[in-house]
């Protein structure tokens, strides 16, 4: 009687161990910018807004409007971007993904979040 219950809970404990799975999370790895090449708002910045933000942020929707012809004005029209302490302004702290209170819908991915900063950094020009 004694070897069928230790056998038994030799069996239990194998199938609760081999049952555990872990899935591990790997953080996007972000390659910095470098801050001696411009980032362009037409072609980097932009791009960004159109294909995570224009379906809420648009003529007539959310403001700001960031579509590709309104974005920059609105930007610049709504303080949205600080160029004196770049990682306050509200166009990188909104959607950035590490502000877990802020913005639930839609976040930049790490990689985006970098390019926007680098840009205000950079004087945030609408080139």
């Amino acid at each position: 009687m004694k070897k069928s219950t230790v056998y038994f809970l030799v069996v239990v404990l194998g199938l609760v161990l081999n049952a555990c799975s872990y899935d591990f999370i790997v953080k996007e790895e972000v390659k910095p910018v470098d801050p001696t090449v411009d980032v362009l708002f037409a072609t980097q910045i932009a791009p960004i807004f159109t294909n995570g933000c224009v379906s809420c942020h648009k003529p007539g929707g959310q403001t700001p409007d960031l579509s590709a012809a309104n974005a920059y004005n609105s930007l610049k029209n709504a303080n949205l971007f600080d160029t004196a302490s770049p990682s306050a302004s509200l166009i990188y702290t909104f959607p950035n993904p590490d502000n877990a209170g802020k913005h639930s819908w839609k976040k930049y991915s790490a990689a985006e979040a970098q390019l926007v900063l680098t840009w205000i950094q950079q004087g945030a020009k609408n080139n």
